[in-house]
């Protein structure tokens, strides 16, 4: 039997299970608006962008030209974006550009892409040395938390947030995130942090359930890991399909990124694969390590970070 596609945040609202990532190094537009109209027709609900990724226009406007033909409503689709660093100053005004680009009234869900803020005009992935500025994240949050009462979003939440960093926001929070969107896959289990998250029902969101191949920064390891390999022979499946049922088995979300027609179609039948125990046993052996490690977000004079431990704290 098909598990359920979706699941109840702590906001009261439903998140679907299987979202689909508009990030590419390329941002072909025209590629992303079609694949967006090829995810709705397979059944994918949740779609995940950011400012940074620079998707917002195409996913925005395949959607609403969806909605416009009557082939889905509003209600039916689960919008994510994220709060670039140079935004940090102002989330309202940077979700109401955000909804602009996307032609919406609303985000179902708005993170905080990273724990770093950066001046105004750093609007590109990779900080300069002198565009950190020191992250405070009560002013940051309160924005975001505005963004809930003015009905810009349904939700709000963080990504790349360690647990000590979630404790810390924990401390002021009058609304607490609903998602933590970190990576996550059977290579970076994050069970530290899933099992912090579970405690304080924050739902856990996995970017690059598939080890990011394909990406710049990614790697193939999850993909070509013989244990995978091995499990995916049993069950007449394909080691993307495990690696990503092993992510939906630990109750998160998984957002794929693939514009191809058939490993869309592959993706969304890993909610029919069923993994048994010792599938499960045998995926706790892998070696872990982490792929995106966020190097960028640390220096040693101008970051708050001055190492790679400082940004993840012991969740690395």
């Amino acid at each position: 039997m098909r598990m359920s596609n979706e699941v109840q945040l702590n906001c009261g609202i439903k998140i679907p299970i299987i979202g689909f990532g508009s990030y590419s190094f390329h941002n072909d537009r025209e590629k992303t608006e079609l694949a967006v109209h090829m995810a709705l027709k397979m059944g994918y609900r949740h779609f995940d962008t950011a400012k940074i990724y620079g998707s917002e226009p195409a996913v925005g406007k395949a959607l609403t030209e969806a909605m416009r033909d009557g082939k889905i409503k509003r209600e039916e689709v689960f919008v994510t974006s994220k709060l670039w660093g140079s935004d940090h100053h102002d989330p309202v005004s940077a979700l109401k550009k955000t909804l602009e680009r996307l032609g919406m009234e609303y985000l179902d869900m708005y993170l905080v892409h990273w724990p770093v803020k950066l001046k105004e005009w750093a609007c590109y992935p990779v900080p300069k040395e002198d565009d950190f500025e020191q992250l405070d994240l009560e002013t940051t949050w309160s924005g975001m938390e505005k963004c809930l009462d003015l009905g810009l979003c349904r939700g709000i939440g963080v990504s790349n947030f360690s647990s000590n960093k979630i404790q810390r926001l924990l401390d002021f929070a009058s609304v607490p995130p609903a998602v933590n969107q970190v990576e996550m896959h059977p290579m970076w289990r994050q069970t530290r942090l899933r099992e912090y998250c579970a405690e304080e029902k924050i739902h856990v969101s996995a970017y690059s359930p598939l080890g990011g191949p394909g990406n710049l920064w990614g790697s193939t390891a999850v993909v070509d890991s013989p244990i995978l390999h091995s499990i995916a022979l049993k069950h007449n499946a394909t080691p993307a399909q495990v690696a990503l049922k092993w992510g939906l088995s630990k109750r998160s979300s998984v957002i794929v990124k693939s514009f191809n027609q058939q490993r869309m179609e592959e993706n969304m039948k890993a909610l029919d694969l069923k993994l048994d125990a010792q599938d499960l046993l045998d995926i706790e052996k892998l070696e872990e390590r982490k792929i995106m490690r966020g190097e960028v977000y640390v220096n040693e004079t101008t970051s708050p970070y001055k190492s790679v431990q400082d940004l993840w704290d012991d969740d690395i």
